[in-house]
């Protein structure tokens, strides 16, 4: 049970393909907005420096790199809760693994919170060459509300979303959507809210970048499904409050989590 208020800022970025030094440079005003609207927590897209690119070798960084130290550095800076993609080799890895496809969960101190590797990589794109599959989710405590970040294909994955759910408030999902299967990212993040009763909120970014175009959309959804606030095709910054206490709410009034049979679900055939 939570009362936690949590104020999220949605961020949906044009990111300059590759180039971290640039994207900075777009997102900084961005969260400084956030800042001055009273979030706690801003949120930006999938790979939010570089875009959904292949080229692993080249934008991988390693734990602590670049791109890490910049969204630490502006989480103290802002005194705000970061969530951000990047492509990273972590520490421990042998050498000639894949890298991973990473969603960081960053404290107001500029320390990692989480750090939650992309379970499903998108196969479509080939992106399974490039990036390995993490095996677990992540949940990190933000001011009083459960958070729990998820990547782009993830969401078309609802088995990941319900393991995490009796311990989630508010499901992150950073993207790289692309425009031609807008449909599908607006109806999957409702249906993701009203099956597991939780707070969704879909970033995706906006722009061009390796040769596809994305339509943002990004999205924040209630645990009843009731779309609180969606973007367009431009960059911008949604602002919400979302009340932990509906999650609670949703979940005792109508209790549907409570007649799963994941025993059951086993023998299905």
């Amino acid at each position: 049970m939570s009362d936690a208020q949590l104020r999220v800022a949605l961020v949906q970025l044009e990111i300059a393909w590759e180039d971290p030094a640039k994207t900075f440079l777009r997102a900084r005003p961005w969260l400084e907005h956030a800042k001055s609207a009273g979030a706690r927590l801003a949120i930006l897209p999938e790979m939010f420096a570089t875009g959904f690119s292949m080229a692993a070798e080249r934008i991988a960084e390693p734990e602590g790199g670049p791109i890490e130290r910049w969204l630490g550095e502006t989480a103290r800076a802002l005194d705000l809760w970061l969530v951000a993609g990047v492509a990273q080799r972590p520490s421990g890895d042998a050498t000639g693994s894949l890298p991973v496809n990473a969603a960081l969960v960053v404290s107001p101190s500029g320390a990692i919170a989480a750090r939650y590797h992309k379970v499903h990589p998108f196969s479509f794109a080939r992106e399974h060459e490039h990036y390995r599959g993490g095996d677990g989710v992540a949940t990190a405590a933000i001011e009083g509300a459960r958070v729990t970040p998820i990547v782009c294909y993830d969401l078309r994955f609802p088995e990941l979303f319900r393991v995490a759910a009796d311990s989630t408030d508010v499901f992150v999902v950073i993207a790289n959507w692309p425009a031609a299967r807008r449909a599908h990212w607006q109806t999957l993040l409702r249906a993701r809210a009203i099956e597991n009763q939780a707070w969704v909120l879909g970033v995706n970014r906006v722009g061009e970048g390796g040769g596809l175009a994305y339509a943002g959309d990004s999205m924040v959804v209630a645990p009843d499904g009731e779309v609180i606030a969606s973007a367009a095709m431009t960059e911008t910054a949604l602002v919400v409050d979302c009340d932990c206490a509906r999650v609670d709410f949703a979940r005792a009034s109508f209790p549907v989590l409570r007649d799963r049979r994941p025993d059951a679900y086993r023998t299905i055939r």
